[in-house]
């Protein structure tokens, strides 16, 4: 016999998992025990719930394997829910557990809102961010749940799920021999991919501006080496979203750079301009495509390759026409499409290369005049931290401006990882989710950028990062307010800052003097001239580091397009004959605030 909540502990060591989060609440103690007292398992305690989400989110990022949060029943489950989007929107595996009240305390069809104390129907929130969600009504059924749920999380598109459990069930005794455990329903797919790659083939072939757009399902599928093997073979242009803009280092010859509205001028310029695109892994967003969808990639035909049909068929319900629509796991797609092209069937793009090599140089995202501005331009800080940093090292950014700089101006070296909650983009994940990529990787240090926004989210888990001696160089990024918020203002609402800057009701606090008040060793940055330095001795201090970077609010994300603008409108359209002609359509000047990529 074994107590239930032991035998969660156990599935949970069973699957590999060797590390969980979770905080402590009246009905959620024994799985709390029994996780933190068996021999394979440790228990890391942050402060907020959804940091203890976050981090478990990142956990599976970076270890590629399920991640697993605990929490307790009412408030503690719904202040998980934060990080269950992120897991969700981003397909990332994680096991979120929540104790309930006792089976006897539950409202049932009472029509009473409450009747346990601190009672909440987590579940019914959750059914629409995760991929499953139950609630543990019988003790014999846990096996099969958890089995289920794992099975769930972790195939066909990955996601979160979350089990239920109350706490009078978590106590009983259960014999384990006689679980019943969960057999999957494994359909075969009817429709061979070879045939439907031999079918655009020829499109590819007759390509004379081809780019190949490839998306964070690439890392999810791990098709890693298989899609850096497809460049090598095909030598075709390559964009890549922000889920994957870590995957080729910055002088590779195919890399065209990242795209869409806040992309680089010379990414857009490419993707704008094909008139092949082969697009996977990529979900095609509005952030990747501009407004409408239908604008995107204008002249080229189109080629899909997503594992969820359904967001195949979006493109078409929004207007965009996909010539080939490709409902397929990316390397799967990408391994058979390896064995059957003929490469000496490839158009000569030697022209169309040139082009976009121009283009990168005469667009660069870091302009000569910022090395000379007296106070930190922010993306001459994000090219010194790449010049700093080491390859294989771990990066966690934040959202707003944070991320915006980074994608665009880092230059990443091999091996290096970017992580970001990229579609769920909540303000306060980076923290957190350094720390869940800190405990995996046991002693590696982790790089965190975060703005000071969205530090002040979850700001309690920089004491965590004490507790645990966690090598953590929390990087903040102040521009004392929200300026990804005021650049919209500046768009919209005729620079009226309100609710986005000191003097708009944003508080603005000595985060230094936080930081060492939490026992943080302290750096600060205010000049162009001491980023360099400064982040190299960042860099060599061994253990948990905070460094503030003053920046002037001023700063904006240049290039942007703006919101509801297709991106064609600023990208020239080229002669599809003629590759050395003069801009169509004129550029604006970079130096405003509010500019167009």
């Amino acid at each position: 016999m074994i107590k239930l909540s032991d035998f969660v502990a156990n599935f949970i060591a069973k699957i590999g998992v060797e590390d969980v989060f979770g905080i402590s609440g009246g009905a959620s103690l024994h799985l709390i025990h029994s996780i933190a007292e068996h021999p394979k398992l440790n228990i890391y305690c942050p402060l907020h719930e959804q940091a203890g989400a976050m981090a478990a989110d990142a956990y599976s990022r970076v270890t590629r394997n399920t991640g697993v949060a605990v929490g307790t029943s009412g408030p503690g489950a719904t202040n998980m829910v934060t990080g269950i989007c992120c897991s969700y929107f981003d397909s990332i595996p994680v096991i979120y557990i929540t104790g309930q009240v006792a089976t006897f305390r539950l409202k049932g069809d009472l029509g009473v809102r409450q009747y346990g104390f601190q009672e909440t129907d987590i579940v019914s929130m959750c059914k629409s961010i995760t991929k499953y969600a139950v609630t543990i009504k019988d003790p014999k059924k846990i096996r099969y749940e958890l089995e289920k749920a794992h099975y769930i999380s972790r195939n066909g598109r990955p996601g979160p799920v979350l089990i239920d459990i109350p706490d009078d069930l978590q106590r009983v005794e259960i014999d384990a021999n006689e679980l019943l455990g969960f057999v999957p329903n494994i359909k075969i797919n009817d429709s061979p991919l070879l045939s439907k790659i031999e079918d655009f083939l020829p499109l590819l072939y007759e390509a004379n501006r081809p780019v190949i757009i490839l998306g964070w399902g690439v890392r999810l599928a791990k098709a890693d080496k298989e899609a850096i093997e497809l460049i090598k073979r095909l030598g075709i242009p390559i964009a890549l979203t922000w889920g994957v803009a870590d995957l080729l280092p910055y002088e590779s010859r195919e890399l065209i750079g990242t795209f869409g509205t806040h992309g680089t001028r010379y990414g857009n310029f490419a993707v704008q301009n094909s008139d092949l695109i082969i697009s996977i892994g990529a979900r095609l967003d509005t952030h990747e495509t501009g407004s409408p969808i239908s604008s995107f990639a204008r002249e080229a035909k189109k080629i899909v390759v997503d594992i969820d049909v359904h967001e195949l068929n979006k493109a078409s319900h929004f207007g965009m026409k996909i010539e080939h629509p490709i409902k397929a796991d990316a390397k799967k797609f990408i391994s058979i499409l390896l064995k059957c092209i003929d490469l000496t069937k490839l158009s000569n793009i030697d022209d169309w290369k040139l082009k976009i090599k121009e283009w990168k140089y005469s667009y660069p995202i870091c302009l000569d005049d910022y090395y000379n501005e007296i106070n930190v331009n922010p993306y001459v800080f994000a090219k010194e931290l790449s010049a700093i940093s080491n390859e294989n090292d771990t990066i966690f950014v934040d959202t707003g401006c944070s991320i915006a700089w980074m994608m665009q101006a880092f230059e990443f070296k091999s091996g290096q990882r970017l992580f970001h909650d990229f579609n769920n983009t909540a303000m306060g994940y980076a923290l957190p989710a350094s720390i869940g990529a800190s405990v995996s990787s046991k002693s590696k240090p982790v790089t965190c950028i975060v703005g000071d926004g969205s530090l002040q989210m979850n700001i309690q888990e920089l004491a965590t990062v004490i507790h645990y001696k966690l090598p953590i160089k929390v990087i903040l990024l102040n521009n004392h307010g929200y300026s990804m918020i005021q650049q919209t203002q500046d768009q919209w609402l005729d620079s009226k800052y309100i609710a986005s800057s000191k003097d708009g009701g944003v508080p603005d606090p000595n985060y230094c003097e936080i930081a060492k008040a939490y026992k943080f060793k302290t750096f600060s940055i205010s000049k162009n001239k001491d980023i360099h330095k400064v982040l190299a001795e960042v860099s060599e201090f061994d253990g948990p580091v905070f460094c503030e970077v003053n920046i002037m609010p001023e700063h904006r994300v240049v290039p942007q397009v703006k919101y509801g603008r297709p991106i064609e409108d600023s990208s020239p359209l080229l002669d599809r004959n003629n590759f050395n002609q003069q801009m169509i359509i004129p550029m604006m000047d970079i130096s405003k605030k509010s500019d167009t990529s």
